[in-house]
């Protein structure tokens, strides 16, 4: 496809806040509180309504970059061989980041005009814990008062941001299964960058059943904090107990 025609189009669906799907060679760099880079290569750009931006490759589910709520710019230009390429910009202020895609070909563009619906929301057990905690997170801890609910994030989906009387961010990731290692890890990057983006003191509240043994170790070493809790699911769903780890290591499977 030619390019000046790519840029149109990409920009008329913009324009009309049409969701757009863009198959390309391009490259990609990204500059914010932290730097990446993706070399030439094919793949897939999701711009929707809302001038959210992400990039896919044939794997994984999560795009390899994305920013929500963008600024977006597409201009034709020259590179250093004198070649046409065309250069997409996304940029956002707050926090300050720019994505950077260099496209040396646009083999498709498709523009879709979706009507928006509904947020999607979590259905049983785990959706019925999140409104329970949302509604009083004293369940937790006294003068506990909720933010956010499913907080997006570079690498994944906050459950609950809260306060603390102290005014302390707190970063709580709802399990509803044994937490891991991977639940801890998880815990601790969504807890750097909210304090990276407030510059304040940031918690972190793992709530599962229960934890396993080397979970719970690294949890304590970073840290973080657990909470233990029984979730009865039924007509008047409600949470049977919540407390704070005090138990022994040897004690979690």
């Amino acid at each position: 496809m030619n390019l000046v025609e790519a840029r149109e189009k990409i920009l008329t669906s913009i324009k009309n806040q049409h969701m757009c799907i863009i198959i390309g060679e391009f490259e990609v760099k990204y500059i914010g509180r932290a730097s990446s880079t993706l070399p030439m290569g094919k793949r897939m750009i999701l711009i929707k309504s809302d001038c959210s931006v992400s990039i896919h490759e044939n794997r994984l589910i999560r795009p390899t970059n994305y920013m929500i709520d963008a600024t977006i710019s597409c201009e034709k230009e020259k590179n250093e061989e004198g070649k046409n390429i065309l250069v997409m910009v996304a940029k956002k202020l707050k926090p300050r980041e720019t994505i950077t895609i260099t496209f040396e070909s646009v083999q498709d563009i498709h523009s879709y005009d979706l009507p928006q619906s509904n947020d999607l929301r979590l259905s049983g057990s785990e959706r019925e814990l999140n409104e329970a905690l949302m509604d009083d997170l004293s369940f937790l801890e006294p003068g506990l008062k909720p933010i956010n609910q499913q907080q997006y994030f570079r690498k994944g989906i906050c459950d609950i941001v809260a306060q603390d009387s102290k005014g302390r961010f707190v970063v709580i990731e709802l399990k509803r299964r044994q937490a891991d290692y991977a639940s801890v890890t998880q815990l601790k990057r969504y807890a750097e960058e909210i304090s990276k983006m407030k510059g304040v003191e940031t918690r972190g509240i793992l709530l599962a059943p229960s934890i396993r043994k080397t979970a719970l170790s690294l949890l304590k070493s970073y840290g973080l904090e657990f909470f233990s809790y029984d979730f009865e699911v039924g007509e008047r769903s409600k949470i049977k107990g919540i407390g704070k780890s005090q138990m022994k290591l040897n004690e979690y499977a």
